[in-house]
Formats: C-alpha cells, structure tokens, sequence
C-alpha cells in the first residue's frame, strides 16, 4: 500500500500558521511580482474567483476588506516542508518527496492493520507539530493514492483508504483529470469513447498506446492496481540548473542586467553545490518587452575554463558576454541562467590527452560561504557583482510576511 500526504492550500495554510486573523478569511496567495492567484483558501474559492486571477482585477476587494493577499513567501514555505518531510521520515519506511507540499510514503508493516486510523494519527501529527493541515490518501499504486488523497482532503478526518475495487469511484471521476493525463489528451480519449477513469482503466492497450504511448498505459496499468512507476527518483540528480525572475520594474541600464544576473547565478550555483555538482557551462539570457505582449530572448553560451561550483568563478566567465546581451534603450522584463553539461564532484576526467586523470573538486570556499548563508540568513554573503545598493530589478513582493523559522530578525514577538 502506498500514501500520499498533501498540504491542503499548503502556501495559505503556512501563512496562517504565524497570522491566526487569516483563519476563516478568502485568502490568495499571490505569484512572482504580485501577479495573479496561485494559492487560494476553501473560502477564497467558495467566491468563485478562479486560480490565476490577476491581482489587478481584485484590488477594488480588496480595498473594501472582502478578501486578503500575500506575496509568495518561497523561503516560509521551503522550511515548512522541509519539517512535514522530517516528520514523515520518523514514521514511515520511505518518503519520496514529489513536489514542495506532496509526499508519496511507504508506511510500516504494522500500518497494515488499520491504514485509516494509522492516517488519521500521522495527520493530527502534522497538524500539532507543524499546523498544517494535510490530506492522506492510501492504495494499491501512485496513481490511485492521488485520487484517494483527493477525495480524503473532502472529508472531515482527511483521511481516506481506497476500497479493494474502486469501480464505483473511477467511474465517477473525469479521465482528464486523472494524474498524468491533462487537459492535452482529454480531446483525444474522448474521441475513442473514454470518458472517465473507469473507462481508461478498460481500454484496450492498443488503444490506449495509440493515443499516449507507454506513458498512458503506464496510467492505465496503476488504474488497474499495479504499481509501474515504482523506480522513479523523486531525488535523482538534475540535469541542469537553473534560475531566472521577471523584475519588478522594467530594466533599462547595463548595470541592472549585469546585477540581475549575478545574483541568479548565485543563486542557481548555491542549488548546484546542494547536488554536489558541478557545471561545464551555462547559458545566459535577457528578455525584452515588446509592445503587444511577449518579447524577444537574447541568449549567450559560456563554457567554464574547468567544470565548477564556485560562484567566483562563474562569474568571471559570464562577465564578458554581458554586455552582448545589452540594447541601448530597451526595456528588459526578465534575465536568467541555466547551468548545463553538470558532473558529480569526485568524478575523474582527462583535461587533455597527455595529461593524467585529475579528480574534480567541490570549492571550499563556497562550501564555507553557503554554511555562513544557513545559520545566518540567505544572502549574507555575497559577491559585489550582484550590487549593494537599491535593486529595482528585484522581485516585487509588497506584501511579504515574516519568515519567523528561518530568519532570527523575524522571529515572532510575544507582546
């Protein structure tokens, strides 16, 4: 049997934790810049306002009390996760971690005997120890856990088992809402007379390899309860890294691109180094805006003198080909890095053909700077290439709480 434990509305729900005057309020989460709604309560979406909203479109609601926003608070939410996952690893056999507020779990042997009451326990453990409240789904596969932990985040204990045959339940439930299909296929299954889960579940391979190939009758399969994914690694190492924002305000000058980019390499060298890696190079990018929408890319590629993690290092390379991606009098919405062509540290390789085999090396340097950055505060040391002075390109978050877990600044005041 296989669970998966799902925040409910997990970014509303990690700022109720530390502001208790959002519990029973329409509250939205709002995307980089202030954007539009990605995260809503049951309240905010019992008003009919539909996920991506822009925020624009709200403010008159706002205004008049009607509903709360809060900028993204990745740094909150990261943490808070991170204690959910801590917490699943002391009570479960394997965690594999799916995405920020979804875990697949292994539970014990012991487990066996009462899933629904070993669910509702691991929950109110979450929700004394952390104050998130979660939904927990178990069953045969993957694919079965999502809709059994859809269907037990509806009900009052969130906890929910799926029966030996979930005929009555498959049938019930649109195919193109099934985990791993989407909107993209949906057309397709219809046009072959599958309409629901149940009907997936039924097809002929043969059909359901013409419309999706492997994948989908992969689907299809853990419908039928036999787990095929079971060899995904949540955890594997990536193959490139990345980090890009959009500003906050509109960019104009070489200086705020330079910056801009300093920091997201930093940013995306620190993720690097998290995976023992190290990368061969990387490609930088600036976008443009462009009257009517959209905007062009300009995009260079820098390979590094040697595979590496130090962030001087990169910087040195990337630093002149900047400039190419500046034009005088333009207006840039967005820059970005992606490391590629990314080895493990330890790994040997031959610089040239007549010298010996050398042993790449993580940077000590960095490997210092980033243990400064976890007990002190993201950001604490950092190069002078990403400025010191009013960032205008950063990303506009007006209405960022506190992140009273990470940050000793912001630990929450008793009055």
């Amino acid at each position: 049997m296989i669970g998966l434990v799902d925040g409910n509305n997990f970014f509303v729900s990690c700022e109720r934790v530390f502001n208790r005057r959002l519990v029973g309020r329409p509250v939205a989460v709002l995307s980089n810049n202030d954007g539009c709604c990605v995260a809503r309560s049951n309240e905010f979406k019992a008003l009919g306002i539909p996920m991506g909203t822009p925020y624009y479109q709200l403010k008159s609601r706002e205004k008049s009390g009607e509903l709360v926003f809060c900028s993204s608070n990745y740094e909150l939410y990261a943490d808070m996760s991170r204690r959910i996952i801590s917490i699943l690893r002391d009570e479960v056999l394997d965690v594999e971690q799916y995405s920020i507020d979804e875990a697949f779990i292994h539970p014990p042997t012991t487990a066996a005997a009462d899933y629904l009451a070993y669910g509702r326990r691991l929950r109110a453990k979450i929700l004394r120890w952390v104050g998130i409240p979660c939904g927990v789904g178990f069953a045969p596969t993957k694919t079965l856990a999502k809709i059994a932990n859809h269907i037990g985040k509806k009900r009052p204990e969130g906890v929910f088992v799926l029966p030996g045959d979930p005929t009555y339940i498959l049938a019930s439930l649109p195919a193109g809402e099934v985990w791993g299909v989407g909107r993209r296929l949906a057309p397709k299954l219809r046009a072959e007379r599958i309409f629901t889960a149940k009907d997936l579940r039924d097809a002929p391979d043969a059909v359901i390899r013409s419309i999706g190939g492997v994948v989908l009758l992969r689907t299809a399969t853990e419908l039928r309860g036999k787990p095929c994914n079971e060899d995904r690694d949540y955890d594997a190492d990536p193959d490139s890294v990345s980090c890009s924002r959009s500003f906050g305000e509109p960019v104009t000058t070489l200086d705020g691109i330079s910056e801009s980019l300093a920091s997201f390499t930093a940013q995306a060298a620190t993720k690097l180094r998290k995976h023992s890696m190290l990368a061969a190079g990387c490609n930088i990018y600036a976008q443009t805006f462009r009257s009517g929408g959209g905007g062009d890319c300009i995009v260079r590629t820098v390979m590094f003198p040697e595979p590496t993690d130090a962030t001087n290092a990169m910087l040195d390379a990337i630093r002149p080909e900047v400039p190419a991606l500046f034009l005088p009098g333009t207006r840039y919405r967005k820059t970005g890095v992606v490391f590629f062509g990314l080895e493990k540290v330890g790994t040997a390789r031959q610089m040239d053909l007549f010298s010996p085999p050398v042993e790449s090396k993580a940077s000590p340097l960095y490997k210092a700077i980033d243990a400064i950055n976890a007990r002190y505060g993201k950001g604490k040391v950092f190069s002078a290439s990403e400025g010191i002075g009013e960032k205008s390109w950063k990303m506009k978050r007006s209405k960022l709480s506190k992140r009273p877990t990470t940050r000793w600044d912001e630990l929450m005041v008793v009055k």
